[in-house]
């Protein structure tokens, strides 16, 4: 039987890992962190709700979109999952837990004017 010294060590040493020092970022530009961060908040629209958005000419401009932001906030400190909120004439129906806009429609020219599969309801 052989015997193995182990206390040599076996192969070059390793040299120490050291953490690489953060390159600074052109200016103007926001840290991976920060897109990440700004990518969690808002609003988004899915991709049938955008369609819906674009064939029915409806507003969802940028004051809306922050009305309706905070509409969301509030419908999730209450607990809901799925919400229709109503923006002056417009209808949005949103999955709050994800904040995600499902469908939105004009208030007036809805054919049908139900809405279901919902537990709350926003004016904001």
């Amino acid at each position: 039987m052989a015997y193995i010294d182990r206390s040599l060590p076996i192969g070059p040493a390793a040299a120490p890992l050291r953490p690489a020092a953060p390159r600074p970022l052109p200016s103007g530009r926001p840290s991976f962190g920060e897109t990440l961060q700004k990518a969690g908040e808002g609003v988004q629209l899915s991709r049938h709700a955008q369609k819906r958005v674009e064939r029915r000419d409806l507003d969802l401009d940028a004051g809306r979109l922050e009305r309706l932001d905070s509409a969301i906030s509030r419908a999730a400190e209450k607990g809901s999952r799925n919400s229709v909120v109503m923006l002056d004439d417009l209808a949005v129906v949103v999955d709050v837990r994800e904040r995600t806009v499902v469908t939105a429609m004009n208030a007036q020219a809805g054919r049908e004017k139900v809405f279901t599969n919902i537990d709350s309801v926003v004016i904001a």
